[in-house]
């Protein structure tokens, strides 16, 4: 299947370090940015999937697996999907990889959300999103990049698949088989506890900075009367 191949290649220049694993060739470079372990899969939330668990089943599929068309998330009453998959802990988000097929069933219209748990299928459809994506019918993996200025601080993603190439004809079904996400993570509270470190520092040097700054000023001022 060339597919594959073509896959592969997309995600493997530039990281030329890991050739002495000639096995890896298919998984380290695609796994060089994966966000996979630091994804929180049992608080996913899938809204309006057929089969319960099966959004959260498509994101637990490795890299390895993303080919694999089962387990595959279904929409249930309509084409609509709205997904919430939280992070355990800030995340510079670069890519979302979507997989889905060529079929009618393909998801059209993605409308990302960044730091959102408080979304229903209205306020999606109503309320800007950080940023939209047209995808394609394919059995490829579609990488998409993100504005990455707007998604820097990343704590949960909304995922609004609002639509299909149905066009309302047949049936009404939303169809992905994989979703995963790139990007750099950081553990919630490790950088804030060393601003909060810096930002109050001990009472003591506090207490000698203060003096010193005192004392500076005191003897910038003392002429100041005959100035």
């Amino acid at each position: 299947m060339s597919h594959c191949h073509d896959e592969h290649e997309g995600h493997g220049h530039g990281h030329g370090h890991d050739h002495e694993h000639d096995h890896s060739d298919d998984i380290t470079p695609a796994l060089q940015h994966s966000l996979y372990q630091h994804i929180k899969f049992d608080e996913i939330n899938t809204m309006n999937e057929a089969t319960p668990g099966s959004g959260k089943a498509i994101v637990k599929k490795t890299w390895a697996e993303r080919l694999q068309t089962e387990p595959e998330l279904e929409s249930d009453a309509d084409e609509q999907i709205l997904m919430t998959v939280p992070f355990t802990g800030q995340v510079k988000l670069h890519a979302i990889l979507v997989r889905s097929s060529p079929s009618d069933s393909a998801p059209r219209t993605l409308k990302v959300f960044a730091n959102r748990d408080d979304l229903d299928f209205e306020t999606a459809e109503e309320l800007a999103p950080t940023q939209t994506f047209e995808l394609s019918q394919t059995s490829e993996v579609q990488e998409l990049p993100v504005k990455r200025a707007l998604f820097g601080k990343v704590q949960r993603l909304a995922l609004f698949f609002e639509d299909n190439f149905s066009d309302g004809e047949e049936e009404d079904v939303t169809r992905l088989s994989y979703l995963g996400f790139k990007g750099e993570w950081m553990q919630l509270g490790r950088a804030p506890s060393q601003i909060l470190y810096e930002a109050a520092p001990n009472p003591n040097d506090h207490a000698l900075k203060g003096t010193n700054v005192n004392q500076l000023g005191s003897r910038l001022g003392g002429g100041g009367p005959g100035i």
